[in-house]
């Protein structure tokens, strides 16, 4: 399984990449390999406010559909319409491509709060 060590990473299997004051989120691999093929991708609109631990965004595939929570609270500055078009891109690029949404931090020590990945992949077993 793939955990980039450069990534902080939520139990509800969020990963995060910080740039500054901006969070950019998606799934994990561990989290894309379990949902099988991703068919569908619904994501929050840019503007909203979101609270850590929101349900903001939908991924589904051809097993199931699961909420994507977000991992630190802000404002959603930025979606990848790639995903809406292509949504596969969660499954092969799940830290590149398949990025989800950019969130602008409201409280950065939330970011503290969050799995490093030696922790995520002891979490994953």
């Amino acid at each position: 399984m793939n955990v980039p060590a450069n990534l902080r990473y939520s139990s509800s299997h969020e990963w995060l990449r910080l740039d500054g004051d901006i969070a950019t989120v998606g799934i994990t691999d561990h989290a894309q390999d379990a949902l099988t093929d991703v068919v569908f991708v619904e994501l929050p609109a840019p503007g909203r406010s979101v609270e850590l631990g929101d349900p903001v965004a939908v991924v589904e595939s051809v097993k199931a559909a699961s909420d994507i929570y977000a991992p630190v609270s802000g404002q959603v500055i930025d979606i990848n319409p790639g995903v809406e078009a292509d949504p596969s891109l969660v499954n092969t690029a799940p830290y590149g491509n398949g990025w989800l949404f950019k969130v602008r931090l409201k409280h950065p020590e939330e970011v503290a709060t969050l799995l490093d990945a030696a922790a995520y992949e002891a979490l994953i077993g």
